[in-house]
């Protein structure tokens, strides 16, 4: 069974987040109404550059590569979060979820 929610897209980010050199960080997103059809997907946006694809996701867990790292998506689908294992300075960027 698949429940189709109505109504515009949308998703939610808290609008910072911090953490030290080599500590890892949980940088979340929320997408309360996905569709069936639907995965999360992350960029990153670096200074000065447009936004880069990071990965993408429809339920469970999946490595990220650069940086090192994980995406988790809820298994109702309701939220997901890009953890960042091992932060550089160099990776200091807006991270966007959107939904698609």
């Amino acid at each position: 069974f698949c429940a189709v929610a109505v109504g515009r897209a949308q998703v939610q980010q808290e609008p910072s987040a911090e953490t030290s050199e080599g500590t890892g960080i949980n940088i979340t997103c929320s997408h309360p109404n996905m569709q069936c059809y639907e995965s999360i997907h992350w960029y990153r946006q670096l200074p000065g550059r447009g936004p880069a694809f990071l990965v993408n996701g429809h339920k469970g867990s999946r490595a990220v590569a650069d940086p090192p790292g994980r995406l988790w998506v809820a298994a109702e689908r309701r939220s997901s979060a890009l953890w960042l294992a091992r932060p550089r300075r160099g990776d200091a960027a807006v991270y966007y979820c959107a939904r698609g």
